[in-house]
């Protein structure tokens, strides 16, 4: 019963949350569909951690896909071996997964030292951050340590045919059981971090920047300087 409910049960149940928490905030909330800019109050710490940080989670998210989305056969289709796949998704993965961790352990200093910042963050954003930072700690943690000193796991054959039975509505959840608890980890809380999306300002990342490139660039001006004009 354990396994259906981990393996089943709470994988739908988070993604149900997920997507009726979007509907309904898109639906009555849209103005809040956003990550507000705090490039205002502190700009360094911003600039090199928001720019890490997302490369990162781009490359990862690239990894994720190919390593649990493109069956093995593919792979052995194209005469690429195990052990070839291995070793570029060692480097990559963990390249990736060094962006992110850092990038977020710099966002959240920030967040935490700059009075300015961690006045306008509220419990959502540090849940935020701190939930991705774990999932992408034990990620980097699985790609460089577990698979280089225990056993590069082969999760192609496992956690891959499981995920993409969810999409059929036959989930085959027997995949999981002798699967290593830190992957294990790692997918639960990957899933509680999908149902939190709604909640958190991580919605933003839903919305297409269609139009970002041709807009008008925003202006910022202190009151102090309004408040010259005004006198003048």
């Amino acid at each position: 019963m354990t396994g259906i409910f981990w393996w089943v049960v709470f994988p739908y149940l988070t993604l149900t949350v997920m997507i009726f928490g979007l509907l309904y905030r898109f639906a009555f909330r849209q103005v809040s569909w956003t990550a507000p800019s705090t490039e205002i109050f502190e700009k360094r710490w911003l600039r090199i951690g928001s720019i890490v940080f997302h490369y990162g989670i781009i490359f990862a998210f690239v990894g994720h896909i190919m390593g649990v989305l493109i069956p093995r056969s593919v792979y052995h289709f194209f005469g690429i071996s195990d052990e070839t796949y291995h070793i570029f998704a060692i480097a990559g993965g963990g390249f990736a997964g060094l962006m992110v961790v850092i990038g977020l352990v710099l966002l959240l200093m920030r967040k935490i030292l700059n009075r300015r910042v961690r006045a306008h963050a509220g419990f959502g954003d540090y849940f935020a951050v701190i939930l991705v930072l774990i999932i992408a700690a034990i990620g980097t943690y699985m790609t460089i340590v577990y698979n280089t000193t225990v056993v590069a796991y082969e999760y192609r054959t496992t956690i891959g045919p499981w995920f993409r039975s969810l999409f059929t509505f036959n989930p085959q959840y027997g995949l999981m059981h002798m699967v290593p608890f830190v992957f294990q980890l790692h997918i639960i809380l990957a899933f509680l971090l999908f149902a939190s999306i709604p909640f958190t300002h991580l919605v933003h990342m839903f919305s297409f920047p269609a139009r970002y490139p041709a807009r008008s660039p925003q202006q910022y001006r202190s009151r102090n300087s309004y408040r010259k004009r005004e006198r003048t």
